[in-house]
């Protein structure tokens, strides 16, 4: 983008965070098993754990399709156990055992604590053009590239990510670095070019860039000199050393899935759309739940009439999950009233807010859980309340919000990135949520829980009971 609109949404930004005055931001930052001692490490005599952990180490040579079936197939594996051995059995991995990645996630998505950080050996920490770490681990980087489409068919959502992130950026009051923005146009040359720039000026962390095809075109790089922070999820897992953040639909659906499981929910019935963001979020919530042990019964497209059918099947329906618009969930709740699934737990992605707004006509979707940002919901420090920011940013009301912190996040993320990476219970209290790294370099994100109550949607006060 240019100097001049450059300075301009950053003036805009940090007039409104004086204006509100904005104080700074506080971060935090069944089976049973037992084992032998061999040396250093412990050898489990767990089968699950011991299949698991040679799929791990053999894992490393594979690439493409074979190295995403054997990951897969790993999670399987590892979700098959209870919390209790799976917090057992990560305790007992040896330091730089491959298979600890896996179960560290798998502890991570179950809300469970890590018994120690993940190995960032492939993780570049010696900047000697920072300063060491504040106490409560901020330390962003000395300059900083942020690779997004202004221009393109993704300069609309680009807008409130960048104003996101300049409202996090100018709400701190300790040393920060110097901020420059690349536009990618949108596209993977685009993205790579801009990449290659902010490499050459001299930049020593880049966040962005926030295209699908975009990340995937960076990670196809054989190295990345400067470390990356993409606003995206790629199709295979980030590079080492770099690390990438998403709203992803995959990420929604396995956060809708955890929180069926968290209800007891065995057997869901899908309702879904057929855009291809809801059919991202209904794969991921099936892969999740068979990983689990728990099932899909039937995928209905959301015109069908009669429920029925899909309620009488032998085994029953224990939850429903809604991917579709607020729009569509209105008609097809008194169906499922007509089929005897009203009193059953229902779970919808985000996009049950979208063609909402008018409490009398929204009364139908009361009960129904949906996954929301904390920002939009309870409020965050380091933000005014939702409503103030969008009545005074265009980029941050209606659906923009969700954009809006979401960028704030990314900030954030690249201030405590290192405190991340290297304490086991590093997180982040984000304006999306609660955030913290895999083993992998993916920023996990458990998302506030949110419904509808007398038609206004409000934060669940206990989301693990409901």
């Amino acid at each position: 983008m240019s100097q001049a609109s450059n300075g301009r949404a950053m003036n805009r930004v940090m007039n409104l965070m004086f204006a509100v005055a904005i104080g700074a931001a506080l971060l935090g930052g069944c089976a049973t098993t037992t084992t032998t001692r061999t040396g250093a490490s412990e050898l489990s005599r767990n089968p699950v754990i011991a299949q698991a952990g040679e799929l791990a180490r053999n894992g490393a040579a594979l690439t493409g399709s074979a190295r995403h079936a054997n990951e897969r197939e790993i999670e399987r594996l590892l979700a098959t156990l209870d919390n209790a051995t799976l917090s057992r059995e990560a305790a007992a991995l040896a330091p730089g055992d491959p298979l600890y990645n896996y179960v560290g996630q798998g502890l991570l998505l179950r809300g469970l604590p890590l018994p120690r950080p993940f190995d960032r050996s492939a993780w570049k920490f010696d900047f000697p053009g920072r300063p060491a770490a504040d106490r409560d681990g901020y330390r962003p980087p000395a300059k900083v590239a942020v690779l997004l489409p202004m221009s393109g068919n993704l300069a609309v959502a680009a807008t409130p990510v960048r104003d996101g992130f300049l409202a996090g950026y100018y709400n701190e009051t300790r040393l920060r670095p110097e901020v420059n923005f690349y536009d990618t146009a949108g596209s993977p040359a685009g993205a790579l070019s801009a990449y290659d720039r902010a490499a050459a000026e001299g930049n020593d962390f880049v966040v962005g860039p926030l295209g699908r095809d975009e990340v995937n075109a960076l990670f196809a790089k054989a190295q990345l000199p400067v470390p990356v922070l993409t606003l995206n999820r790629g199709e295979g897992l980030p590079l080492a050393g770099n690390a990438s953040f998403s709203l992803s639909p995959e990420d929604e659906g396995a956060a809708a899935a955890e929180h069926l499981l968290g209800l007891g929910a065995r057997r869901v019935l899908v309702i879904a759309a057929m855009d291809d963001t809801q059919q991202r979020a209904v794969a991921s919530l099936r892969d999740r739940l068979v990983a689990r042990g728990a099932q899909v019964t039937d995928v209905a497209g959301e015109g069908v009439s009669d429920f029925a059918p899909f309620a009488q099947k032998e085994g029953g329906v224990d939850a429903v999950f809604l991917a579709v618009k607020g729009s569509s969930a209105r008609l097809l709740m008194p169906k499922l009233a007509l089929a005897g699934l009203a009193g059953k737990p229902r779970v919808a992605t985000s996009q049950l807010l979208s063609g909402t707004g008018k409490p009398e006509e929204d009364r139908i979707l009361d009960g129904i859980a949906f996954p929301s940002e904390a920002w939009t919901t309870r409020g965050v420090r380091g933000l005014p309340p939702a409503a103030t920011v969008g009545a005074q940013l265009n980029s941050a009301k209606g659906p923009a919000a969700r954009l809006f912190a979401f960028g704030f996040d990314a900030w954030q993320i690249t201030a405590y990135l290192q405190h991340l990476a290297t304490t086991a219970d590093g997180r982040i209290d984000g304006a999306t949520g609660t955030l913290r790294l895999d083993g992998f370099g993916n920023l996990l994100r458990t998302p506030t829980w949110s419904t509808f109550s007398a038609g206004v949607p409000m934060p669940l006060p206990d989301a693990t009971r409901r």
